[in-house]
């Protein structure tokens, strides 16, 4: 069961530095084929790219485990990133820092009660200023995944 009490927990500030390399590799592995992502000097990242945090946040800046969602019955609901501005590009320096958001519950159609949980991650430049925010959102099942009628890998039989 998801921990309410996590609401409002705050990671510490972690640093992510915007690469061209990483650009570029993060384009080229998504398929994306625009000149803006690869063969700029300072390319612009997409707007997925922030996505690449989760490599550098450790334990004390990742609070998501606070929430205590049963892995069992979660998954990744949403992915959202608003940008103030121009996304960032190659050689900006970013500090991000994550905080849980809200906590709540709905009822679901088939499987009764679903727990959602929010966690935001601001990215600001070297000047403090707010340049984009990740919302990313978890839910959690009131109930386990059904196994009846399934292989042992999964697949139904």
């Amino acid at each position: 069961m998801a921990n309410p009490d996590a609401q409002g927990v705050t990671g510490a500030p972690f640093r992510l530095d915007v690469e061209r390399g990483k650009i570029r590799e993060f384009a080229l592995a998504t398929g994306a084929a625009d000149a803006a992502y690869l063969r700029e000097e300072h390319p612009v990242v997409q707007p997925t790219f922030l996505t690449t945090t989760f490599f550098w946040q450790d334990e004390d800046s990742n609070p998501w485990s606070a929430v205590d969602l049963d892995q069992q019955r979660g998954l990744h609901a949403e992915q959202q990133y608003t940008f103030f501005g121009e996304p960032p590009r190659a050689g900006t320096r970013l500090t991000c820092q994550s905080r849980i958001g809200e906590i709540y519950t709905k009822v679901g159609r088939r499987g009764g009660e679903m727990t959602f949980a929010v966690m935001y991650t601001d990215f600001r430049d070297e000047t403090g200023r707010l340049v984009a925010q990740a919302k990313l959102t978890g839910v959690e099942t009131a109930r386990p995944p059904d196994t009846e009628g399934t292989t042992q890998d999964g697949a139904s039989a």
